[in-house]
């Protein structure tokens, strides 16, 4: 077993790592501030004049969706269990190709700027509400709080600082070139994050593999079954079934449908660009597995007297890993180089948030009420509302410490619960024209209240440790895995849908042009949603495609061979 000296007290910064971190904020706030003075209308500030290329929109998605959590959970797991929790970083990588090459065409070609304005059109208004509505109560009460709380805890833990001071400091700081630059401002900041994120990643993950003596010494530091990645059916957290079947469901509605993440493919300069980001996306989703997860193992093979362990040899308190490597094996210079890293994740995510939640208030909600809204006030609007959300990540601040780690993993289970519901409208409504507005909202409702149900359950079960329910059926519903129950509610939730619609009138035909695979060559009537969006990126050229189809398929590959090797 290999062993290591341990550091448990705080990583102290030298004036190296206090000028690297100083560096990246000036960075930061030069890009945002450059296209603040840019920007002049809707387009530009929501959807960065749709210019963007690829390579800047693919970082975008993967810090998007990368933050301090990822950092903390990932590692924790990998500590938990092993490399298991990957797969839902490689099956992103192939749901991502879903997200180019199934659901890009149609929503460049609706030219929307939202998912619910792309709904609206396929369904109705109130299924626009209620995706609108959930999606912002999501990003404020689970996105920005988790946010908030994992940056807290690996901040505080590796250098000291206080978690409220950081946490005002973070939300400012972030919110600041959010509001000043608009999407153009998040996708190229984003751009420097991921490339700091990934440099600081991979340095630590080198250091750890070379002190534990290679893959080889981890192999042999570790139980085998850590480098296992299939489970079980009747493993409790990543069943292989729950996994490629639940887990695809989860993923279409984040990668797919989810406003932080589709809206910075439709900034795209044509249908091509957007194809290759979410290609150049899906190669980096690789990378997690590699370089937060792997940290895991490599943490209780070095520093295995740190971990309290169960009855069954399973590790009981594996957040701890991560900040772990960072006090023990980085030196002086690369400790600023992996709190830059850090806070790229965490400002990077809050970012996106920031902005596409204002964006959904202001297009979804503003536009809706003040028709005749000048772009000048869209845009605005749009920067008050972001200091909005600002102020709602504040408002967190002061409650951070009542956060337990065990809630932070309820909180993260929530896009279990809303999320079939609303991929079952998306996908079924693209592949069928059948499908009417009745349907839809009667589909999204009864996945509302399954979900709220199982969750309120869960919530009550946990706080009477365990023994809240004696009813066969319900003490199943509680124990289910969430994955498992995330099919469970995807079919029910797919049987309203049709059962409904087949049940009242069809849609008028022309309603649908465009926006099913049975109408996509019809021509489409499109009233743009501001006087600026009148503008339809090209459709991708003979050679992008060629190019796009052999990456493509070469992800594929990659993340099949992966699966095979660590089966």
């Amino acid at each position: 077993m290999v062993q290591t000296a341990v550091h448990l007290t705080h990583k102290a910064l030298t004036g190296v790592d206090i000028a690297v971190i100083a560096v990246y904020f000036v960075v930061i706030f030069a890009i945002g501030f450059y296209f603040a003075r840019k920007e002049r209308t809707s387009t530009d500030y929501f959807l960065a004049s749709r210019n963007v290329g690829w390579f800047a929109i693919g970082a975008s998605l993967f810090v998007s969706n990368i933050s301090t959590e990822h950092f903390i959970g990932l590692a924790g797991s990998g500590a938990t269990s092993g490399l298991a929790v990957g797969h839902f970083e490689w099956l992103a990588c192939l749901i991502l190709l879903i997200l180019g090459w199934v659901f890009v065409p149609f929503y460049l070609r609706s030219n929307v700027f939202t998912m619910p304005e792309f709904l609206e059109r396929r369904f109705s208004r109130s299924c626009a509400v209620y995706l609108a509505a959930i999606s912002i109560l999501a990003y404020v009460f689970t996105k920005i709080s988790v946010h908030l709380y994992a940056a807290a805890i690996v901040l505080e833990r590796v250098v000291g600082w206080s978690p409220l001071t950081a946490a005002v400091i973070l939300v400012v700081a972030t919110g600041i070139y959010t509001i000043a630059g608009g999407l153009a401002a998040v996708i190229y900041t984003d751009l420097v994050q991921t490339l700091i994120l990934i440099a600081g990643a991979v340095i630590l993950t080198a250091i750890g593999l070379h002190r534990v003596g290679g893959f080889a010494g981890l192999r042999a530091a570790v139980p085998a079954s850590y480098f296992h990645m299939i489970k079980p059916v009747d493993n409790p957290d990543f069943p292989w079934t729950g996994i490629f079947f639940g887990a695809p469901i989860l993923g279409i509605w984040y990668w797919c449908t989810d406003q932080v993440i589709v809206q910075r493919v439709l900034s795209a300069k044509d249908e091509g660009h957007a194809k290759a980001a979410t290609i150049f996306a899906g190669f980096l989703k690789i990378l997690p597995v590699f370089m937060l997860v792997l940290p895991g193992l490599i943490a209780v093979a070095l520093y295995r007297d740190l971990f309290k362990f169960g009855p069954n040899g399973e590790v009981l308190n594996g957040d701890i890993a991560y900040p772990t490597m960072i006090i023990n094996l980085l030196p002086t210079g690369l400790v600023g180089v992996m709190i830059a890293a850090l806070l790229a994740a965490l400002m990077g995510a809050m970012s996106s948030v920031f902005n596409s939640a204002s964006t959904l208030v202001t297009l979804d909600f503003y536009k809706k009420i003040k028709p005749d809204a000048s772009e000048r006030q869209l845009v605005t609007f749009g920067r008050v509302m972001t200091g909005v959300m600002v102020i709602l990540g504040l408002a967190w601040v002061p409650f951070i410490h009542l956060i337990s780690s065990q809630l932070y993993i309820y909180l993260q289970s929530v896009q279990g619960y809303i999320s079939p519901p609303i991929a079952a409208c998306f996908i079924l409504g693209i592949l069928w024209s059948r499908l009417n507005a009745q349907g839809a909202i009667t589909s999204l409702l009864t996945g509302f209240v399954l979900g709220a149900v199982r969750f309120i359950f869960e919530l009550m079960d946990r706080a009477a440790g365990g023994r809240a329910f004696d009813n066969a059926f319900l003490r199943g519903l509680v124990d289910m895995n969430f994955l498992h129950y995330a099919i469970l509610m995807f079919v029910i939730c797919c049987a309203v849908l049709i059962g409904v619609s087949l049940m009242t009138p069809a849609p008028e035909r022309r309603k649908l042009a465009g926006l099913t695979f049975a109408t996509v060559d019809e021509k489409m009537d499109v009233t743009p949603v501001t006087p600026s969006a009148t503008y339809k990126p090209p459709a991708e050229t003979a050679l992008e495609h060629r190019i796009n189809i052999v990456f493509s398929l070469a992800l594929v590959a990659t993340v099949i061979g992966l699966w095979i090797h660590f089966r």
